[in-house]
């Protein structure tokens, strides 16, 4: 799961190139080469064979579409399988989709009528990072509530987000975009749009969470309505070397035996209307929850997850993959190379930390595994350089009709110039992003004086994030900070984003740091305005919450606290990156919807739009696949037996005893698989897709669940950018063998409220 979001979303746009890797599995071009099909699992051979792959007509196209687009995929899901009419899938408040939710970073969905959740367990590591001590550390042990009475709070900032409509707003957006004077103007304009169609949204609802998200680089607008539920327990999570068996180690990689699950519960008022965390509150009643699949699922067999994925980048310019292979992706894995080294020297040195911070690690290693994946990806094979030659020939052929020059103009040469641009302030743009990115405090400070500078602004005039719609929000990410907060923590990951900036080339290297360090480049120079500006009396929560509901900008200016002074100095610098960034966004809302109209016309075939943590569908079939060419054939299932025989007495592969004696034992339970004669752990498919689709459950042909996906594989990374139906696979844990791990542990409660009876002794 990636670390909380700073609230200046704005800053990061400024550095255009940026690629960002993101939470959970992956993702564009169409191919006619078939897909292997591997071969049914034995429980005495390992997860590759070199036996022929079995035949298939289906070819994915890939693709994260939303439901509405669904209506003109008729031939494809009946070809892949489907079996339901395929209309239900258009109608996202309709079962099986109305079922899916989003944890604001995962996707999970409803499994019993009383607000029963399943996700994966990645998704809920800030969770039992909030219910554990010293003493209690669920992330290491797990937890099992075996009354509802036993439901733990996860803490003020989980929420459940229930989709409950969708509208078009394009023509609201866009009418008179291009009589606009210039691109500050104009990016403006659509924010003052957004804001307004939002608020009448929410309006007399405070239940209701409103958005306008953008698709096509703005060629569509959609305002999407959300309930969102604000009481979230926590019912099951296994022990970590179930959830997390095999480590970064494993991590996505195949073959696999995770069990990457856990169950939350969503609670709201007796009225069943969203409330805050109380005694008194009763367990939701969702319109609609999934049904588990009581058929086997076999290889070639129909699959589709549906989800909330983050972010792909297939419709970006050959220009931007070429500087984020270049500039971007080589910066972000240092860092969390350097990240992951300091935090290790500072567990060691102070063992108590450990569970505070766990998934601060947990996430630097997602993210350098996944960012070394992407930038092999789009060198291996030429990815990049295909991109770049598909951009060359779309220049050409609009250049050669006058019908397409006059409707897409120089659209590629105007988009070149902005995105060339960039590049002048990149380096001081990106600096500033790792700083507010980086520590609690800083996070708490830059609020305090963003709010501050808000204030007194008419509430429609505000900074959308800090508009009184989000005071709440912010507030509790203030007292958050609570209990994930320590000194030596934030300290040594501030202290190393500054030394990062400090040994820049000297042209490379932004102003305001050597500022900072008042011209002295080096680590004593680092620690003492460490050790000054941790002079904060931020540590305190009602210190911060107080400064963040009552501090006006006179006040904050007086102020003799050393981590607000810091803030101070950095504000109007962010603020110019801010103006910077919405300028760019402002020419580009007129470049981008050309562009990809062209594109779409150029490659005559229906486009997906990026991800945007909006509701999608992909579906695919269960198959394995070819590493390389000379490489076996992975097969899409892994065992339990071949997870035992990779147990050892070390992590992360120190599985805990009483599922390795079940499995030794042969009890296998309901859960075997005809095909395989025992429970299947993991499986492979075809489908697409990328981060934040973690969590997302995995249906059948009849809607039924069958897994939860929580990885991509390695070989296709570059998925986010070029979709490669021959390699690009994601990885799900069965849910054959999430019922088995709930049997075995003993959570028959779970297992009855799915209306699945337990059958282990």
């Amino acid at each position: 799961m990636p670390r909380l979001s700073t609230p200046f979303s704005s800053l990061a746009l400024v550095v255009a190139a940026t690629l960002s890797p993101g939470c959970g599995a992956d993702s564009t071009t169409r191919t006619n080469t078939p897909n292997p099909v591997g071969s049914a699992a034995n429980p005495s051979t390992s997860a590759a064979t070199t036996s022929s792959p079995a035949p298939t007509t289906f070819v994915n196209p890939g693709g994260m579409w939303l439901p509405g687009q669904l209506a003109s995929h008729q031939d494809g899901l009946k070809a892949a399988g489907f079996q339901l009419d395929p209309k239900v899938l258009t109608d996202p408040m309709t079962a099986p989709l109305g079922a899916v939710v989003s944890l604001g970073g995962c996707s999970a969905s409803f499994v019993s009528p009383d607000g029963l959740i399943v996700t994966n367990h990645h998704c809920v590591s800030n969770m039992l990072q909030f219910i554990s001590s010293e003493d209690k550390k669920f992330g290491k042990i797990g937890y099992h509530a075996k009354t509802r009475a036993d439901e733990k709070w996860v803490g003020p900032t989980s929420r459940v987000f229930v989709t409950q409509a969708f509208k078009d707003v394009t023509t609201e957006l866009r009418a008179g975009l291009e009589a606009l004077p210039d691109d500050l103007a104009r990016q403006g304009k659509l924010e003052e749009r957004s804001k307004a169609l939002v608020s009448t949204c929410e309006k007399g609802r405070p239940e209701i969470r409103c958005s306008v998200k953008s698709f096509f680089g703005g060629s569509q607008y959609l305002l999407i309505e959300q309930l969102e539920l604000r009481d979230v327990r926590l019912v099951y999570a296994p022990h970590e070397r179930v959830g997390d068996f095999g480590g970064e180690i494993d991590n996505w990689r195949w073959p696999r035996h995770g069990g990457d699950f856990a169950f939350i519960r969503a609670y709201v008022g007796k009225d069943q209307k969203p409330a805050d965390r109380a005694d008194s509150n009763v367990p939701y009643k969702p319109p609609h929850h999934l049904r588990v699949a009581k058929k086997s699922l076999e290889p070639g067999d129909f699959v589709l997850a549906a989800g909330y994925p983050g972010k792909t980048n297939r419709l970006r310019t050959a220009l931007e993959v070429r500087q984020a292979l270049d500039w971007e992706y080589p910066w972000k894995i240092a860092g969390y190379e350097q990240g992951l080294a300091a935090l290790a020297t500072l567990v060691k040195q102070q063992p108590k930390l450990d569970v505070k911070v766990e998934p601060t690690v947990g996430n630097l290693g997602n993210g350098l595994t996944r960012t070394r994946g992407l930038a092999e990806g789009l060198g291996r094979g030429g990815i990049a350089a295909k991109r770049e030659k598909e951009d060359s020939t779309l220049a050409t052929w609009i250049d050669a009709d006058p019908e397409r020059k006059k409707a897409f103009g120089d659209v590629m040469g105007k988009m070149t110039t902005l995105i060339e641009d960039v590049k002048k302030t990149r380096e001081v743009d990106r600096a500033l992003n790792t700083i507010v990115q980086t520590g609690d405090l800083v996070w708490a400070a830059m609020t305090i004086v963003r709010m501050a500078e808000e204030r007194d602004k008419p509430d429609a005039a505000r900074d959308p994030e800090f508009q009184e719609r989000n005071w709440k929000r912010l507030e509790q990410r203030l007292v958050r900070i609570s209990t994930a907060y320590d000194r030596a923590i934030d300290t040594t990951l501030l202290g190393l984003a500054f030394e990062r900036l400090t040994k820049l080339p000297e042209a490379d290297r932004p102003g305001f740091i050597t500022t900072i360090l008042d011209k002295k480049l080096d680590r004593p120079a680092i620690d003492k305005v460490l050790a000054n500006i941790y002079k904060t009396k931020l540590e305190d929560e009602k210190t911060r919450l107080d400064l963040f509901r009552k501090a006006k900008k006179t006040d904050l200016a007086k102020s003799t606290d050393p981590m607000i002074k810091f803030a101070l100095t950095l504000w109007p610098l962010v603020e110019a990156a801010e103006m910077r960034a919405k300028k760019y966004e402002g020419a580009m809302s007129l470049l981008r919807p050309k562009y990809f109209a062209a594109l779409q016309e150029m490659r005559g075939s229906a486009l997906a739009p990026d991800a945007n943590a909006t509701l999608r569908v992909t579906y695919g079939t269960v198959r394995g696949y070819q590493p390389k060419p000379e490489a076996p054939i992975y097969r899409p299932f892994t065992t339990i037996s071949e997870m035992v025989a990779k147990v050892t007495d070390k992590e992360p592969f120190d599985a805990p005893a009483k599922f390795v004696e079940a499995v030794r034992a042969k009890k296998f339970g309901n859960y075997v698989s005809p095909s395989l004669k025992e429970v299947p752990v993991d499986f492979l498919s075809d489908v697409d897709t990328t981060g934040g689709n973690s969590g997302s459950p995995t249906l059948n042909a009849r809607g039924e669940l069958v897994g939860l996906l929580f990885d991509g594989n390695y070989e296709a990374m570059a998925s986010d950018v070029v979709f490669s139906p021959e390699i690009t696979r994601g990885i799900h844990v069965d849910f054959r063998y999430v019922q088995w791990i709930l049997d075995v542990d003993g959570a028959d409660n779970v297992l009855t409220e799915m209306s699945v009876t337990p059958s282990i002794e």
